[in-house]
């Protein structure tokens, strides 16, 4: 038989095996085109006006480094001053309808000091709006416009996103109104630098400026989010794309609307994550939680008993997977209620009740330097000096803590300097306070080669705990 009867016959077999394959693939990609007509008459254009101030010009056509001005000023009589005014700062934005008789969603940076909101719809009507409110730390604005009978958004759960699942975004990038751009979750939970309060979604869905304000769509047609921030070195898109969980926004405009602000929880506390060596310090189960590094007196976390080196790993029946986690949690509880939080201490699990306060900014202290006498490295790579009377009273030591002299070897990459201030020595799941510089040095002495340690240290006034591997 010849081989190219033979391949004949197999040719067609291969072809159909072929052919399902690829309807089923292109079967699985989502088409966009009623969501974006049925859902995108809710997005509006915003654009904001921020009117110059006038300065006069108090000799027209002498420029001020001009030297005849100086001789004019001081020898002519003056000219009746004319303004002179710079261009109105102008930008743009997105937002969305989220009641048909006028409120919309957008970010406070959209609308930021802005003199005039402008909010244009798709029927190309343009409409004033006046702010109802606007909070900076979620990037939540609510505005209003005057119509009736407006569409309006559906709004989704963010919590039910799944990593990997299709979005859409709809803003005006660049002034370009009802631009549609596609993508999935990236991440979900994303804790950003300075944003402690916002469990950001993270997509890759091209934002770029004026996409600002704009929802972030499921494909059921749902709002999950506003889309707020991009991470780019350009100004442009690059991939990394994040937006406000809706339930976060929503909590804000309700508050914003009812009560003019928004009230945050506090418990008083300073938190680092738990790293793998840490939870080997502290004899914890996982690298779970969110460690307690220093305790505000007075505060609502040291009434109800939390103490420095607790591991906080559950707040008001939410889990604390990571120190991200307990601060949306905390403020996101209301100020005056009462709840329950689980712990860690001493490896032991502990329950403790606590009464939320209200949230506030927090000053640093400022940084101190501490004195230099020599002496020989510890098996950490550490000198460390017991500080002065003068040096306890100005760092608020109350008898115990010592001073860093000299930091090489494991210290140094773990970040140490000297001036600060080593308060405690965790080993073991053990914190035991420093007070002198031979009994510290033979507790390391002690360590293996390898062996984890966790040191409490001050810096500035911030307390916090740094763990290294001993003769490293």
């Amino acid at each position: 038989m010849s081989p190219w009867r033979g391949l004949r016959a197999v040719l067609p077999v291969f072809f159909s095996a072929l052919l399902p394959l690829s309807a089923s693939s292109a079967a699985t990609l989502p088409d966009f085109t009623e969501l974006v007509a049925r859902h995108g008459p809710a997005v509006v254009n915003i654009s904001t006006t921020q009117s110059a101030s006038a300065r006069s010009i108090p000799f027209p056509g002498i420029d001020e480094n001009d030297p005849m001005f100086e001789f004019f000023r001081r020898f002519i009589p003056r000219v009746p001053e004319i303004p002179r005014f710079a261009p109105d700062n102008r930008s743009l934005g997105s937002g969305f309808i989220i009641s048909s008789d006028g409120y919309i969603l957008t970010n406070a940076h959209v609308i930021e000091e802005a003199d005039e909101i402008l909010v244009r719809l798709t029927d190309k009507r343009e409409l004033r709006a006046r702010v109802i409110g606007a909070d900076a730390r979620s990037d939540v604005a609510l505005i209003k416009i005057d119509a009736t009978g407006l569409p309006r958004v559906t709004l989704g759960n963010p919590n039910r996103l799944k990593v990997g699942e299709w979005v859409v975004a709809i803003g005006s990038p660049f002034g370009f109104d009802h631009s549609v751009t596609a993508g999935i979750v990236s991440a979900t939970g994303r804790s950003l630098p300075d944003e402690n309060f916002v469990p950001f979604i993270q997509t890759d869905v091209a934002i770029n400026p004026g996409n600002s304000g704009g929802p972030l769509f499921n494909l059921r047609g749902e709002v999950v989010g506003i889309n707020s921030q991009i991470y780019s070195q350009t100004g442009g898109f690059m991939g990394l794309s994040f937006a406000i969980p809706i339930d976060v926004a929503m909590d804000v405009q309700h508050q914003l609307r009812t009560a003019g602000r928004v009230m945050r929880g506090r418990i008083g506390v300073a938190i680092q994550e738990v790293t793998r060596s840490l939870a080997e310090s502290f004899g914890l189960p996982n690298a779970d939680g969110a460690l307690v590094s220093s305790v505000e007196a007075g505060g609502p976390a040291a009434r109800a008993g939390v103490q420095q080196g607790d591991v906080i790993v559950r707040f008001n029946g939410k889990a604390v997977e990571s120190s991200g986690d307990l601060p949306r949690i905390v403020a996101a509880s209301r100020p005056g209620s009462s709840v329950k939080m689980q712990l860690y201490r001493g490896g032991e699990l502990r329950e403790l009740g606590v009464t939320i306060g209200e949230w506030r900014d927090e000053e640093s202290a400022p940084a101190h330097r501490g004195p230099r006498p020599h002496a020989t490295p510890n098996k950490l790579g550490l000198v460390l000096v017991v500080p002065t009377p003068a040096q306890r009273r100005e760092r608020k030591l109350d008898g115990h803590g010592l001073v860093i002299e000299r930091a090489q070897g494991a210290a140094a990459r773990a970040e140490l300097r000297p001036g600060d201030v080593v308060l405690a020595i965790v080993t073991r799941g053990k914190q035991t306070p420093l007070k002198s510089v031979d009994e510290f040095n033979r507790q390391v002495a002690t360590l293996k080669d390898g062996e984890s340690v966790t040191l409490l240290v001050d810096r500035g006034g911030v307390a916090s705990y740094v763990s290294l591997r001993a003769g490293e």
